[in-house]
C-alpha cells in the first residue's frame, strides 16, 4: 500500500486549499447574523402553475422548498410558467412514432412578499425519452413516466438556483 502514503499529502493539502478558499456549505447556517439558505428556501410560497404538469412542479416546489409545510409568513413569492413540447424521434417503416423526447420550459420569478419587488427571473429546461408503445396503455404509462421524470429533474434544477440565489442574498444581509 505504498501508494496510500504518496495520497496522503495530497489529501491534506487539498482540503487546507479547500478550507482557505472560504468554502462554505450551500445549506449551511451563515451564522448569528442570519437565517440560513434552508430557512430563506422555506419561507417561499408558490403560486398555483396551470396544466397537470405545472400541478406536478407545484406539488414537488413545494415539498422541496418548505418540507413542513406552507409558510405562513412567507417572504418570497415564487410564480412559474410551464410549457411542455412532444418531439418523435424514432420512426418505422410505415412511418408511425417509436420514441420521443418530452420538453418541460418553465419561466419563474421571485418576488419579494412584502412590495412585488423582482428578485430573480430565470428559465430552466428538461428534457426526458421514452418509448411509444404499440399498446396504448402501455404508451401512455410510458409518456407519464417521462412527465414525471422531467418534472422532478424540472423542480430539483429550481431548487437549487433558487437556493444559490438566496444563499447569496443571505450572505450579504446585514
Amino acid at each position: 500500500m505504498w501508494w496510500c502514503r504518496l495520497a496522503l499529502p495530497f489529501l491534506l493539502t487539498a482540503t487546507a486549499s479547500l478550507a482557505a478558499c472560504g468554502f462554505q456549505p450551500l445549506y449551511g447556517d451563515q451564522g448569528a447574523v442570519g437565517p440560513s439558505t434552508a430557512e430563506a428556501l422555506a419561507s417561499i410560497r408558490v403560486e398555483a402553475i396551470a396544466d397537470r404538469s405545472g400541478q406536478q412542479l407545484h406539488n414537488l416546489l413545494l415539498n422541496d422548498l418548505s418540507p413542513y409545510g406552507r409558510p405562513a409568513d412567507p417572504r418570497y413569492i415564487l410564480t412559474v410558467d410551464v410549457t411542455a413540447t412532444k418531439e418523435e424521434l424514432g420512426f418505422r417503416r410505415d412511418e408511425t412514432p417509436t420514441r420521443a423526447n418530452l420538453n418541460l420550459r418553465a419561466n419563474y420569478t421571485l418576488r419579494q412578499a412584502s412590495d412585488g419587488t423582482v428578485l430573480l427571473t430565470s428559465m430552466s429546461r428538461s428534457t426526458s425519452s421514452y418509448d411509444i408503445l404499440e399498446n396504448p396503455f402501455a404508451a401512455l404509462v410510458s409518456e407519464e413516466d417521462a412527465l414525471e421524470r422531467a418534472t422532478q429533474a424540472l423542480s430539483e434544477d429550481i431548487r437549487t438556483r433558487l437556493a444559490v440565489f438566496l444563499s447569496d442574498a443571505v450572505a450579504k444581509a446585514p
